[in-house]
């Protein structure tokens, strides 16, 4: 871990300047001089000044958990920038910590220190993503938020990009499943108290009842406590299939329900669906947790690793950062990459031509506009709306359909 750390170290201390610049190797002669230059910032929350003191790092003993999802999306996408093939363009990146005490992200704007970009990716949420938003849309610079599953609460924001589609979108692929194939079964929507299961809980019954009359027959079991094979047996038919969706985004829950449908399964033919917040449910995941039965799951994110992007991630990581590269790692990696890719081919149009399949680099993607408000015209933002079906069945994770 010592030797990851000093990597780290060095990393970290050229992070907050321009640290990827003119790929090409004949970047000083004339021509290329010419060519036109393509500038993109990167933002995750490293927090820099939290873990150095004069240049000093804090941790002795190991890189801080809550700042490796941000290290290693930085590290994932200066893997891509390194080994990106370039024309006659040059790209100059820059990585911004969003988490900076003085070099704030309105502290860069104020300063105008982010006119000259021409693409903003982000890693980022809450209060940083709409000041990057806001920022996109005043200065009409393509921003790409990768990683956080959340609209923000923007609108008319034609320049914001949701690569990691929204709760909103999860439902709305998992009613479309259930009406195609499970239209004449049973229907259960089983959730608890909260506010993310009462968002749940509205996106079906809007997706249900868009004319005013229920397409399909959801019934919706409330558990104030636990939910038990005993109490769900009482809903199942032993001739009929039954599709349970588990309306909830908290592991404890996921976990008791898997549990009471598991016994149940062999007697009572059941197809559990859970929320996309499942996939990082290690209690699900065990090998010998729940045997022969299968969970399902929707995810914006998949990849089996086996592609030359990802060998080539897979290897140049390790050799330069002496570890394995984590999702963040390949989330970075992939945003980057396509959407630098985009910038070059298609500048000064990129949301135009952002679903060009030519490019594809891990994930298939469907960016399509979101008008909340009918009657609107301005898009309030372009979200990813493929969503793949995912399959854990005895530990092992593959897709689906």
């Amino acid at each position: 871990m010592k030797e990851y750390k000093h990597i780290f170290l060095a990393a970290a201390l050229a992070c907050v300047a321009v640290v990827f610049l003119d790929f090409s190797a004949a970047a000083q002669n004339d021509t290329l001089k010419k060519s036109p230059t393509y500038k993109v910032g990167i933002f995750a929350p490293l927090y820099l000044d939290s873990v150095f003191t004069d240049n000093n790092f804090k941790y002795k003993q190991s890189v801080p958990r809550f700042i490796m999802p941000a290290v290693d999306f930085v590290q994932g996408a200066q893997v891509a920038l390194d080994s990106m093939e370039t024309g006659n363009e040059n790209i100059e990146a820059t990585v911004f910590d969003s988490k900076a005490y003085i070099q704030t992200i309105p502290w860069l704007i104020q300063h105008q220190k982010l006119d000259s970009l021409n693409l903003i990716v982000g890693s980022v949420k809450d209060a940083e993503y709409k000041q990057l938003a806001d920022f996109a849309l005043q200065k009409k610079i393509p921003f790409v938020s990768a990683t956080y599953p959340n609209d923000g609460g923007i609108t008319g924001n034609p320049f914001l990009v949701v690569m990691n589609s929204t709760l909103r979108s999860h439902c709305e692929a998992i009613y479309s499943y259930i009406l195609q194939n499970h239209g004449t079964d049973k229907i259960y929507l089983c959730r608890q108290k909260g506010a993310q299961e009462d968002m749940v809980a509205s996106y079906f019954k809007q997706l249900n009842e868009q004319d005013g009359q229920p397409l399909l027959g959801i019934q919706t079991l409330n558990f104030d406590s636990p939910p038990t094979a005993d109490y769900l047996k009482t809903k199942l038919d032993s001739n009929r299939q039954t599709v349970i969706i588990g309306g909830s985004l908290e592991e404890t829950f996921a976990g008791n329900l898997t549990t009471a449908c598991f016994g149940l399964y062999s007697t009572y033919p059941i197809t559990l669906v859970g929320m996309p917040t499942w996939d990082g449910f290690t209690s699900l995941h065990k090998k010998d947790g729940f045997k022969d039965f299968p969970i399902y799951f929707t995810t914006p994110y998949y990849n089996n690793k086996w592609d030359d992007y990802s060998k080539m991630l897979l290897n140049t990581y390790t050799k330069k950062y002496k570890g394995k590269p984590g999702d963040m790692a390949f989330k970075g990696f992939e945003t980057v990459y396509l959407f630098t890719k985009l910038l070059t081919k298609y500048p000064g149009d990129l949301i135009t031509h952002q679903n060009d399949k030519t490019l594809k680099i891990f994930c298939d993607y469907n960016f399509r506009p979101v008008l909340l408000k009918k009657g609107t015209e301005i898009p309030d933002y372009f979200e990813n709306k493929h969503l793949y079906f995912i399959k854990i069945l005895n530990g092992v994770v593959s897709k689906a359909w």
